[in-house]
């Protein structure tokens, strides 16, 4: 059996993504740029649906994410539980 989706959402590092995307005071349009220049092509409404947990994120994206965002991969895969 596959199973799709945590708690509900497709990625558990979106909204780690989020939080730590606004406290390097980035738009998702200027993160997808600095994604892009590291090979890895997603576009604004991507970002958008990676941190609203509706898209997947490949091993590769959340290391470029990870560089990008000056942290480390354990620190995107935090999961914060549901009260």
């Amino acid at each position: 059996m596959k199973i799709y989706s945590y708690q509900g959402k497709k990625n558990v590092s979106g909204e780690q993504i989020r939080q730590f995307r606004i406290k390097n005071r980035l738009s998702q349009s200027e993160l997808a740029a600095r994604l892009q220049i590291q090979g890895v092509m997603l576009e604004r409404d991507s970002i958008s649906r990676i941190e609203s947990g509706t898209r997947f994120v490949a091993d590769y994206e959340l290391y470029v994410f990870a560089n990008v965002l000056g942290v480390d991969v354990a620190s995107l895969l935090e999961v914060q539980e549901k009260p």
